[in-house]
């Protein structure tokens, strides 16, 4: 059963390509085919007017999908070549159905060599999402539940499709005929109407009747959302006049989405004669309404969006979910459970026709969407997922053709211990500087590890410091960040701290070498503000250890760095006792050093100077006011390799 020959195609995807119907030309019997999803058809009639040299570009776009339709991958895939060479209509969407033509061909060096040619021209984050779910899927690894799947007793030869919770009860949408009057020809089956049935404990559902809480339609009234806080169902519903179809100039019927209060009114939310609207979820945690649709400006066929809302009233213009949701192929079904977003794509790195999957929601962002694997999905079209929890365990139910199914499109429940999806590791935040922490660094690399040193992951700052990586779930990382004339930021990460992380920021504290040295005395030295020891002391006060801490903190961020402490002070006393003097206030700066942390072997020497190197003229027999003398008295620690650091 594929996905692109029943009506369930025509409802999700179809109907987007209708966006390049042809309104300056003279349509041909070919085009009528396309247009009414009749694909075979269409493709005798357009082979026919390629034989006889009348096919137009758009024409030969149209049979290239038609053959994608009518599983004939082969032909798709030469034929979307065939367009790509002439770099003529071939939009992203196109893009992805001419890789999956090399993927269902087998074709792998033509993927790999397209993929290498145009990978500059993808958004960053769909190369990142495919090498992601890429490196899952050839390891096996993305979901070693145990999963119970069954097929509901309750489905029919027909369609049947996008179940949603509704208090006790199952919704779904089905085809099953109810009124030979209105029939939708180009499914061979009923309008699509929204069905109730009651859940048993096993999980299979009874008891199946037309769900009569909406307001009654002729037409499609499917893919419900039920929110129990609002009290209302959200669906969609074919574009109606005075009880009719309602077409727009190029005779193309769309759906739109309304809102039905329990007991109360009906309210129109989303509509446009010319672009449909898919599986509406509405959030009550954050009052926003998503949906799915293809506004002709996204990033391939239906795109995932979301409208702010008061109460589910539209208070917004649609907001795009962005390239780390969307891609070049279809994404729909949105679903939220404990902070994932669930929805199903039929992007060319999946398993096969629609997959499922699953993206951490972290914050107003999301993370990477991971396939959930061959334990939900296959080869085939696996779609409209939604779970909650059923006692120690969770519930939940998704469509799919698969093969061993009653119809076109079954509903299959499945009982699991966890939550369905490989579980992740995030870190997000900033890079700053350690000293400044509001001030941010750019370009700096960000990298993950594994405890045995691995690289599992690497990314850059951006040019407001940000940085994010997700890696699959690791009892223990290893965090590096630096760039050059940085220190170098280094941590690990056990499984408990790992779990406390989740969905946090962690901000990473870097220093610039150049920030924290100085010149001073023809040499580079610790930046410190002056202090000064007590007369004839040697004890270091509060005030004294402060500033010293700055040394603490550049040798613990640049560890090879060799140190040399030289002290001086005035002339007054005798020469012999200030040098003495001095050379036991290097080494009390010493000891305080290492007894902070910094390794004795970092400090090559201790130097007291006594009064041999003064600064102005107060030597010996000089006369000068105290400010003039507290001038030569000074601790300087000296970098001595500051030459060769970054060698």
């Amino acid at each position: 059963m594929n996905l692109k020959q029943n009506i369930r195609f025509i409802f999700l995807i179809a109907l987007l390509s209708a966006s390049t119907c042809f309104a300056q030309e003279k349509k041909s019997k070919g085009d009528e085919f396309f247009f009414q999803y009749e694909y075979q058809k269409a493709v005798t009639a357009y082979e026919e007017q390629l034989a006889n040299g009348t096919l137009s570009q758009k024409q030969f776009l149209n049979l290239a999908d038609a053959y994608f339709q009518t599983n004939s991958f082969d032909k798709a895939a030469d034929a979307y070549l065939e367009l790509y060479k002439r770099d003529t209509l071939m939009d992203s969407h196109h893009f992805n159905k001419m890789i999956q033509s090399f993927t269902k061909t087998e074709d792998k060096d033509k993927k790999a060599s397209f993929l290498a040619s145009m990978s500059s021209n993808f958004p960053k984050e769909l190369m990142v999402n495919m090498e992601f779910n890429d490196q899952l899927l050839r390891t096996d690894t993305v979901d070693d539940l145990d999963y119970t799947i069954f097929n509901l007793a309750a489905n029919s030869p027909q369609t049947d499709f996008a179940p949603a919770f509704f208090n006790g009860k199952l919704l779904f949408s089905s085809g099953r005929q109810q009124d030979k009057r209105y029939r939708y020809e180009p499914g061979n089956e009923g309008y699509f109407k929204i069905y109730e049935s009651m859940i048993q404990p096993n999980g299979q559902v009874m008891e199946i009747q037309l769900f009569d809480q909406i307001a009654k339609s002729n037409f499609h009234a499917a893919t419900p959302y039920y929110s129990s806080q609002q009290n209302k169902v959200f669906y969609v519903l074919s574009n109606t006049s005075d009880g009719e179809l309602a077409f727009d100039a190029n005779g193309k019927n769309a759906l739109a989405i309304g809102m039905q209060t329990l007991g109360g009114g009906f309210q129109l939310l989303l509509k446009d004669l010319s672009t449909s609207f898919y599986y509406p979820f509405y959030d009550d945690a954050s009052g926003k309404l998503f949906f799915a649709a293809d506004f002709g400006d996204g990033y391939g066929g239906t795109d995932i969006y979301f409208v702010y809302t008061n109460n589910g009233q539209v208070m917004s213009a649609p907001i795009n979910l962005g390239p780390r949701v969307n891609s070049p192929g279809n994404e729909v079904a949105p679903y939220i459970f404990e902070d994932n977003f669930y929805f199903a794509s039929d992007v060319f790195y999946g398993l096969g026709g629609m997959d499922i999957y699953k993206s951490n929601i972290e914050g107003d962002e999301f993370g990477i969407p991971i396939n959930l694997g061959p334990g939900i999905n296959t080869e085939y079209d696996d779609f409209g997922l939604i779970i909650r929890n059923d006692g120690d365990g969770l519930l939940g139910y998704f469509a799919s053709n698969r093969p061993g199914g009653k119809g076109k499109d079954d509903i299959y429940g499945f009982k699991v211990d966890e939550k369905p999806g490989l579980r992740t590791i995030t870190f997000k935040g900033k890079v700053v500087k350690s000293y400044e922490p509001s001030s941010t660094v750019e370009l700096a690399v960000v990298r993950l590890l594994n405890t045995e040193g691995t690289l599992l992951a690497e990314t850059f700052s951006d040019e407001d410091g940000n940085y994010r990586l997700e890696v699959p779930w690791q009892k223990g990382v290893v965090l590096e960040s630096t760039k050059d004339r940085y220190s170098v930021f280094k941590k690990q990460f056990d499984e408990t701290q790992l779990s406390e992380l989740a969905n946090s920021e962690y901000n990473i504290k870097i220093a610039l070498y150049d920030d924290l040295v100085e010149e001073k005395e023809g040499q580079k030295v610790v930046k410190m503000d002056k202090f000064y020891f007590g007369t004839s002391s040697t004890q270091l006060t509060p005030e004294i250890e402060a500033e010293l801490d700055n040394v603490v903190a550049f040798a613990k961020a640049f560890p090879q760095a060799q140190l040399r402490i030289e002290t001086y002070t005035d002339s007054r006393g005798g020469s012999a006792t200030n040098f003495q003097l001095t050379q036991a206030r290097s080494d009390a700066v010493k000891r305080y050093l290492v007894a902070q942390g910094v390794p004795g072997n970092s400090i090559l020497y201790t130097i007291g100077y006594g009064e041999d190197k003064i600064l102005n003229n107060c030597t010996n027999g000089v006369f000068c006011i105290e400010m003039l003398h507290k001038q030569n008295q000074r601790t300087l620690v000296v970098v001595l390799n500051d030459n060769v650091l970054f060698d």
